[in-house]
């Protein structure tokens, strides 16, 4: 009787390093994988970082054309001469 509990010990602890060999597996994967999604994450902020600074340019640029544009409809737009039909 003795022997069978401790062949039912040495099974459960078999089973446990098992396990817990398993959940190291796991974890390392985790962590490999966790590795790779912060890394992807830096690039995208990076990216959309340097999108902003791109949307910001353009906007400026948009904004200084349309006032020189501005500038040329004040300069072509026809002046209000009075006419004398008098004569």
């Amino acid at each position: 009787m003795a022997l069978e509990k401790l062949e039912a010990l040495e099974a459960r602890i078999r089973n446990l390093v098992e396990i817990v060999q398993e959940l190291k597996r796991t974890n390392a994967a985790l962590q490999s994988e966790l590795r790779t999604v912060r890394g992807r994450l830096l690039e995208q902020e990076e990216l959309n970082r340097r999108w902003e600074e791109e949307r910001t340019d353009v906007k400026s640029r948009i904004e200084k054309v349309l006032g020189e544009l501005d500038v040329l409809d004040a300069l072509g737009e026809p002046k209000e001469v009075a006419l004398d039909y008098d004569h």
